[in-house]
């Protein structure tokens, strides 16, 4: 089978930028509806998400685990599963979440904060700004591999006064399910390991497409935010 030819680029490319457009609009409306709430615990707002995703799209299906996390379990990595938690008055909490619309990925993510502390506050908006800043990195170095665009997140991360939560800064994304994401291939991330260019065909010879995912840590206080989507797509 040869390499896809440009009309099904364009249409990967459609369909991934789509998918993350209702992406955008779900988390929209979450925080219009104040769904991720002082009071609730982090399983009931994943369930109403969940629920709200369904609502207004039909999705049902979800790519990875669905992830809701607030105040010391914002300092977990993805991998780890931590007991349920009722969010607090004074709280950052965020959400993790992988839909599937029309059969291409999504990967959204996006922190919350109630109260007035400005440190959760400057955390929360410095996620934004990092995670601007690594995809002008991406934009200005054609040649840029995972283990560059790593280290330059890792220093904008320590110049805004915080650290990096995961072992990487994002990842392959595609069509459901695509091509095999584990530990064991580093070319799959944005991850030390991986001096391969981002900007490269996969094995099927698509173009890889990939996410972003800013995890900023406070050690010192005990709390961390997050904040993903697409790197090289608009």
């Amino acid at each position: 089978m040869g390499a896809p030819d440009g009309m099904d680029e364009e249409l990967r490319v459609l369909g991934l930028v789509e998918a993350q457009r209702k992406a955008e609009r779900l988390f929209t409306e979450v925080e219009a509806r104040g769904l991720v709430a002082p009071g609730a615990g982090e399983r009931e707002v994943s369930d109403r998400i969940r629920d709200l995703a369904n609502d207004m799209f039909g999705t049902t299906r979800h790519w990875h685990k669905r992830i809701v996390r607030s105040g010391p379990h914002t300092l977990f990595p993805y991998k780890e599963n931590p007991p349920d938690r009722i969010i607090g008055e004074d709280d950052i909490a965020f959400a993790d979440f992988g839909p599937i619309f029309e059969e291409y990925e999504a990967d959204f993510g996006r922190t919350f904060v109630f109260g007035d502390d400005p440190v959760k506050h400057r955390l929360r908006d410095d996620l934004a700004e990092v995670f601007t800043a690594g995809r002008s990195a991406f934009r200005a170095d054609p040649q840029i591999t995972g283990r560059r665009l790593y280290a330059e997140v890792e220093r904008l991360a320590s110049k805004a006064g915080w650290v990096l939560g995961g072992w990487h800064a994002g990842h392959l994304v595609g069509e459901f399910p695509h091509e095999s994401i584990d530990g064991a291939r580093t070319e799959s991330y944005v991850t030390p390991d991986n001096d391969t260019p981002l900007r490269r065909t996969d094995r099927a010879g698509r173009r890889c497409h990939w996410i972003l995912e800013i995890h900023l840590v406070d050690e010192r206080n005990g709390f961390g935010g997050f904040y993903e989507q697409l790197l090289d797509l608009a």
